[in-house]
């Protein structure tokens, strides 16, 4: 805590130390953005080299599926040559001279077939008889062991008519292995002869992929001789693949770029065999780590850079900073006579000739300040004579009203005087507040302005508890809040009632104003009672919503706003509605503050007979 005390006094004290943060503040976006630009570029790089790399996998594995498709092929070729298929059944368990010549003609059919693809480096056939094992290459041999035998009709049995894809690794009876029996290291396509005999004999045809050239194709796809690849079967066993390559499908699933390797996988759609190439990161971010190390190196020279120009700034502005530092002390003491001297033709010289001439028209404006008061007295004044005088509107509205009599229009007469009332009670000579009872006297003239306006489309009533006829509140404060009513609410309607009710109910009073009009849609009245209790907790001022420019709800925010600020916190509009049934709106005001401060005068004789106030 004491060292962040120092630096901050430090910072606020030390010019050239501000100076150097703000330098190096400068810096740091352009930092950020080169390494950002590194870091992508390393990132494009990783994205293009994984593209190029997937794309040649995907064009090697289409490779490869063809290969295995055209081996498949072959040994349905040679599964169902009726020549082959008839020495194996004519050959009996016993090994007599014809059996050899059997043996003899079937390895030629196989050996015929061995040269039809590269891919394919021997082809094997068992026969479940005499167990002999036949091969075009290395010619036959007898398996002996009598568990190796009950093996090879297993895998028989097992496979039947579809093809498998035997690893020479797999384990086979007395601590031998698949490819040690057969002679062979490379995956072997294990499927039955005879295949459209249901009662075939476990006769087995293998062949055997060429293991060279599978890894010569791979090996050509090698960007690098540090990476490596391999080739995976459904099984995720290893087919073939570099030397370093002897990783099994899990390991190959788990590989990704966050090591130290970045790994690309390809999945065969229709034999479901992967092929994985593995390159260092390190052989492939060489060139982007040396642009990385220049980043570096250019990033600490700016900094250094930074600090020497603040120094630099600092040294040519100190001197004339401390003239205009010891020039500002005096004029805050007081002295107005103070003068710099000043030659210098930059920005500095303009700040020190600034302060000279501001000093010189600050002894002005104290010197004129009273002359100043005196034309804002007089303007004032002007404007206050320029307002329209009240008296003045009421005589235009009784000549109105009498022209409406002399020409037997009674209804314009009726609004015109409703009307005059309204705007005369409105004025009242600059009073605050009405009693309720007051308050509905002078509503009343309001709403029969509006009942003439939609030709008595409504009725209005009033329900007053005798204990808040006397309560005094503000004027007008209804007003809104039955125009809506009104407007909104019993517009359309031909048999709309108005209610307007008080009363006093734990301490407080209770002005209600309820329409069975439209209602307010549930997401309508949502929104008004969130934006009016935004209203109610805002800390910036009851009236801030004026500088906000609000789009609507003015009237009911204007009451709101109002009874904040005279009622205080616990003062308050509760608004409720449903579609199709109308509205209630309730004032709420505590009745302490309604009688706080207020002289209500007694409402105005005869203006009652036209009121029923129940």
């Amino acid at each position: 805590m004491r060292l962040w005390s120092w630096l901050y006094k430090r910072y606020s004290e030390k010019i050239q130390l501000r100076l150097t943060v703000y330098f190096v503040l400068v810096l740091v976006p352009l930092v950020i953005v080169s390494l950002f630009v590194n870091f992508r570029s390393q990132r494009i790089l990783l994205e293009q080299t994984e593209e190029r790399t997937k794309g040649a996998l995907t064009s090697s594995m289409d490779y490869i599926e063809v290969t295995l498709q055209n081996v498949e092929q072959i040994s349905t070729l040679a599964a169902t040559n009726n020549n082959i298929v008839r020495l194996l059944n004519e050959t009996g368990p016993e090994l007599t001279a014809q059996s050899y010549i059997n043996f003899a003609d079937v390895l030629k059919e196989l050996s015929s077939i061995t040269s039809i693809s590269p891919m394919v480096s021997q082809i094997s056939l068992y026969h479940a008889s005499s167990r002999m094992l036949l091969n075009a290459t290395n010619g036959g041999k007898q398996i002996e062991h009598p568990l190796q035998v009950l093996r090879l009709q297993e895998l028989a049995e097992a496979g039947g008519t579809a093809i498998t894809y035997v690893m020479p690794d797999m384990e086979f009876p007395e601590r031998q292995t698949f490819g040690s029996v057969m002679g062979t290291d490379s995956i072997t396509l294990v499927r039955t002869m005879d295949l459209n005999n249901p009662d075939r004999k476990p006769n087995l045809l293998m062949i055997t992929l060429n293991k060279d050239k599978l890894l010569d194709l791979l090996v050509s796809l090698l960007p690098s001789p540090q990476a490596q690849i391999a080739l995976y079967n459904d099984k995720g066993h290893l087919v073939t693949g570099t030397e370093s390559a002897d990783r099994t499908r899990t390991s190959v699933d788990e590989a990704s770029g966050s090591g130290s390797e970045i790994s690309t996988k390809v999945d065969s759609a229709y034999y479901k065999w992967s092929l994985v190439l593995s390159q260092p990161k390190e052989e492939l971010y060489r060139e982007t780590n040396l642009n990385r190390m220049y980043t570096y190196i250019i990033i600490g020279i700016s900094f250094v850079l930074a600090c020497l120009i603040s120094w630099g700034v600092y040294s040519g502005i100190a001197s004339p900073v401390q003239r205009l530092l010891k020039g500002m002390k005096r004029v805050g003491s007081g002295n107005f006579n103070v003068r710099l001297e000043n030659n210098r033709a930059d920005e500095l010289g303009y700040l020190t000739r600034a302060f000279n001439k501001m000093v010189e028209d600050q002894r002005h404006l104290i010197e004129n300040y009273y002359e100043q008061q005196l034309q804002l007295a007089n303007t004032e004044l002007k404007f206050l004579q320029s307002q329209i005088n009240p008296h003045f509107l009421y005589n235009t509205l009784d000549s109105i009203y009498w022209t409406a009599k002399n020409y037997d229009a009674d209804e314009i007469s009726e609004m015109v005087l409703n009307l005059s009332n309204f705007f005369r009670l409105s004025l009242s000579k600059g009073r605050e507040t009405f009693t309720v009872e007051e308050t509905v006297t002078h509503l009343h003239y309001y709403i029969r302005v509006q009942q003439l306006r939609f030709l008595d489309s409504f009725t209005v009533s009033y329900k007053l508890a005798e204990e808040c006829k006397n309560v005094p509140v503000l004027k007008l404060i209804l007003q809104p809040l039955v125009e809506n009513a009104i407007l909104h609410g019993l517009e359309k309607r031909r048999d709309g009632r108005l209610l307007i009710a008080g009363r006093i109910e734990d301490g407080c009073l209770m002005l209600t104003v309820q329409d069975n009009g439209t209602g307010i849609p549930p997401g309508r009245l949502e929104h008004i009672r969130s934006e009016l209790a935004k209203l109610a907790v805002c800390e910036s001022g009851t009236l801030s919503y004026k500088q906000s420019n609000p789009k609507d709800l003015f009237g009911l925010r204007n009451v709101m706003s109002r009874i904040l600020i005279v009622y205080g916190k616990r003062a308050g509009l509760r608004l409720c509605s449903a579609e199709g049934e109308g509205t209630t709106a309730t004032l709420i005001l505590p009745l302490e503050k309604c009688k706080e401060n207020h002289e209500p005068e007694p409402a105005r004789p005869g203006l009652q007979q036209e009121v029923n106030l129940t």
